[in-house]
């Protein structure tokens, strides 16, 4: 058979997969629909349900056998899951604003393009948006792998009273971005402070003279870049599309591997995927050896900690909250144990929540 014959099998062939996935979607469809409508006529129970969707592609990650990696998969499958959920009842997400910062990015990734998403312009109306029932969940960054702890976010949380429903790690790509046409005529830099620090060598060695602004965010930085001769930003390529940029330069960041973790907040607890982490907040008395104690049945239980960080308890000097993260979920009988003997030893302790672990790490490239 000649090429020209082969390629007009192969491409019929795809056609055909293409009809037959089109209909299995519909088939999809309308089983979501008559979920919907048992749930209406029950009145009861979520229309997003996190476990539900972390079991989803947990089970997708086993089956699939290529030649798409995974990560490919799972960004189809949330597409599926967002649009389905949309067939159910609308999903309400309010973020960090504006349009393409990298927690728009994520909330994109983790809750799919058919998703209402409700720009705030802090991190406080995020959670104010969700505490008021104007959405059902917020976006909130918590750390930069390079950069650290996000401690705003952790003081909102001794604030608020809210419960951690899932994570998304992104890998964050950063962008120059401008209407200028090259470096040379660059004479200003808008960006968020982690952004700068994330790409501070690069800025003192191809932009010197240039001023660098902070903002609230990328995505402002890049909206105030298409306004100001020779200005320019650090943003993301959805940004560049968004605003209509030129992209100077990619990738600027001064170190490879750059990811910020996300938490998604709501109102209601996650039910056990067998992949979880818990997070939880704690003080303590002030007396010697407090904290190795309160630690130690961690270790003696095997139970993994990934994380613990502190913050000043702002109502009495030299006094701090501790949050933590460990593997595992507040219903396993272990962990339930042990955070029964971490209470016992603080004078404040508040479990913030239990939530699917992320499956796959996903690169910020829009």
């Amino acid at each position: 058979m000649s090429d020209p014959e082969s390629l007009k099998k192969h491409r019929q062939r795809i056609d055909e997969l293409d009809a037959k996935l089109l209909e299995l979607l519909s088939r999809r469809g309308r089983e979501v629909q008559a979920i919907g409508k048992i749930k209406q006529k029950s009145g009861g129970g979520s229309f997003h349900v996190p476990e539900r969707e972390a079991s989803v592609l947990k089970r997708l990650k086993k089956l699939n056998k290529g030649p798409y990696e995974f990560k490919a998969v799972e960004g189809i499958f949330r597409e599926i899951l967002s649009e389905s959920l949309a067939l159910e009842a609308p999903l309400k997400v309010a973020y960090l604003g504006p349009e393409a910062t990298y927690t728009h990015l994520a909330a994109i990734r983790k809750f799919g393009s058919a998703t209402s998403f409700i720009p705030q312009t802090t991190l406080r109306e995020v959670f104010l948006e969700v505490v008021g029932d104007h959405a059902q969940y917020g976006i909130v960054p918590i750390e930069n792998s390079n950069e650290g702890v996000v401690t705003h976010t952790l003081d909102l949380f001794m604030e608020f009273t809210l419960t951690i429903c899932g994570e998304i790690q992104l890998e964050i790509n950063h962008n120059l971005l401008s209407k200028a046409s090259d470096l040379s005529k660059v004479k200003k830099v808008y960006a968020h402070p982690q952004a700068i620090g994330q790409c501070r060598h690069w800025l003192e060695e191809y932009l010197p003279k240039a001023e660098i602004v902070s903002t609230d965010s990328n995505a402002k930085g890049a909206m105030l870049a298409t306004k100001e001769k020779g200005a320019a930003a650090i943003a993301s390529d959805y940004a560049a599309v968004l605003y209509e940029l030129k992209v100077l330069r990619k990738h600027i960041e001064d170190y490879p591997n750059n990811f910020t973790r996300f938490l998604v907040i709501g109102k209601k607890p996650t039910q056990p995927t067998g992949e979880d982490k818990t997070s939880i907040m704690f003080s303590t008395r002030d007396e010697p050896g407090v904290l190795f104690r309160l630690l130690k049945p961690l270790a003696d239980s095997k139970i993994n900690l990934t994380k613990i960080e502190s913050r000043p308890l702002k109502k009495r000097a030299w006094e701090y909250v501790f949050f933590i993260d460990l593997d595992g979920h507040m219903e396993d009988s272990a962990i339930a144990e042990v955070l029964r003997s971490m209470e016992r030893e603080c004078s404040f302790f508040q479990v913030l929540g239990s939530y699917p672990r992320e499956i796959s790490k996903t690169n910020g490239r829009a």
